[in-house]
């Protein structure tokens, strides 16, 4: 056993990867390239256009640059090892890429469940809505997103930073809480009791957004407005929910039940879907589906040319003009 702070991980993930790097390489880096750019020109566009400084857009600003930090602890050591002929990581640097990760998956988690609370008063407390969520309020849901986020994870880190270590191989091609932890010379039992609390917690989460999506269901079947208003943010908010939750479950049954050498491609690729797929696709489902953000990222495309009364008597004219 030596010292923690001398380990030096490998990160077996990419052996079987090595002769389509380049092909690898230049996807990884495409993706990573459009990620940025589709969050940036939602947030771009939500900071700049008063009419869009609502709660929705603002927690859905939160969600897109959650959805940055999550890609940017995954792509950059992802695009070096690429091009890199041995895939190792410091033990600080294995620690700080947990501690953005896992901070990234619980204020994901905290953020759909405050903008499910927020539909929630939109459409069944119409009335109380300005009163219920006010720029104070909004301000202190984003601060209790981040602050409650932090500190789950830094108590993971914390338990997991006390373990002396007997290894220094990860078949992963990022580092992960669970591979470290297995990797322990020591008793565990305190990293598998915090981790059912954090399970229970989020599944506490999970059935805060269920319940709220019973009443927003039962009140938009009350009103064609509420109906519409349901469809147009609601949606997205569930296809957002459902995307996370899945790539999460894709990263979690690999962790436990996957390592075998046979399929590392695609091993790689549901262990890294959470870090791939929802800060990519999050900006394109709100930006397509919501009209209003729609409008004003393509407004040469969503809004019709006004045809006047002029125009038209000038096209006459130029018609009677021709034919003659």
């Amino acid at each position: 056993m030596e010292n923690n702070s001398e380990i030096v991980f490998v990160l077996h993930g990419l052996n079987n990867s090595l002769t389509n790097r380049q092909v690898y390489f230049a996807f990884a880096l495409m993706s990573y390239l459009f990620t940025i750019s589709v969050n940036l020109m939602l947030i771009v566009t939500v900071c700049l256009e008063k009419t869009l400084h609502e709660p929705i857009y603002i927690f859905l600003c939160n969600l897109c640059f959650n959805g940055l930090c999550g890609a940017s602890s995954f792509y950059p050591k992802l695009l070096h090892d690429l091009l890199a002929d041995c895939h190792v990581i410091s033990y600080s640097g294995c620690l700080s890429q947990i501690f953005v990760v896992y901070n990234y998956v619980f204020c994901e988690f905290t953020t759909l469940t405050v903008m499910a609370y927020d539909r929630y008063v939109a459409i069944c407390k119409p009335l109380q809505y300005r009163a219920l969520m006010t720029a104070q309020k909004v301000a202190q849901l984003l601060l209790l997103t981040w602050c409650f986020s932090l500190l789950e994870t830094v108590v993971g880190i914390t338990l997991t930073a006390r373990l002396p270590l007997c290894g220094h191989n990860i078949h992963k091609i990022f580092c992960t809480n669970w591979d470290v932890v297995k990797l322990s010379c020591s008793d565990t039992i305190l990293n598998n009791i915090y981790g059912l609390v954090l399970v229970f917690s989020h599944i506490l989460q999970t059935g805060l957004i269920v319940v709220s999506y019973a009443h927003l269901v039962r009140a938009s079947l009350r009103s064609q407005s509420s109906r519409r208003k349901f469809v147009q943010t609601c949606l997205p908010h569930l296809i957002t929910l459902l995307v996370f939750t899945t790539s999460l479950l894709f990263d979690v049954m690999y962790s436990r039940y996957g390592g075998g050498s046979s399929l590392q491609a695609l091993q790689n690729a549901l262990a890294a879907e959470f870090l791939v797929v929802p800060p990519l696709v999050n900006p394109i489902i709100y930006g397509i589906k919501l009209q209003q953000i729609r409008s004003k990222i393509f407004p040469n495309f969503t809004h019709k040319p006004e045809i006047t009364v002029t125009d038209m008597t000038t096209r006459k004219n130029m018609d009677l003009t021709q034919t003659h």
